[in-house]
């Protein structure tokens, strides 16, 4: 894995972030269909990679007001988010999916390609446990079209994570 840019619109970001923190990490940019249902199976297909490896970043709210209790779900695209388990790693009752336009308002980046890493504001981060059985792991880079390929270990380190069953099984 290097840090190399293979696509000349590549910066985002999580790009940046990953640059200024000296981070091994591959892109991988691909060509997204618009018609496609699940932007995370699309991205798995278009660089032939196991579903298990490539995650989805999803946003579930916490009921606080003005969006600060708002929580990242990072789960393999294969798999839902389950929401009375990342409630559960939260110690409350129960959480819901954001509004797609609060998410993409606290991330700064487009439903679809949202990337856990350089959101304009941070937040409390959960990785499904699963993650870490890989060397690496593919996250969005910050847009429909480009993924990130790094260590699960840097991605939990960058975003603060914690890790805990919270994918559907």
């Amino acid at each position: 894995m290097s840090k190399k840019k293979t696509h000349a619109a590549a910066g985002t970001p999580a790009t940046t972030l990953l640059d200024h923190e000296n981070v091994e990490y591959t892109l991988h940019p691909y060509t997204h269909d618009p018609a496609a249902e699940s932007f995370g199976m699309e991205a798995a297909e278009a660089l032939g990679v196991a579903a298990n490896r490539v995650f989805k970043t999803l946003l579930v709210s916490t009921g606080e007001p003005g969006g600060a209790g708002l929580v990242v779900g990072i789960v393999p695209v294969d798999k839902s988010l389950d929401l009375k388990a990342i409630a559960s790693a939260l110690g409350i009752k129960k959480v819901e999916m954001a509004d797609p336009v609060v998410a993409e308002r606290r991330t700064g980046y487009v439903v679809g390609g949202i990337s856990p890493l350089g959101q304009r504001s941070r937040s409390r981060t959960i990785i499904d446990s699963s993650a870490m059985d890989h060397a690496t792991v593919y996250v969005s880079g910050g847009h429909r079209g480009l993924d990130i390929e790094l260590s699960p270990a840097d991605l939990q380190r960058l975003t603060d994570a914690q890790v805990a069953h919270i994918a559907q099984h």
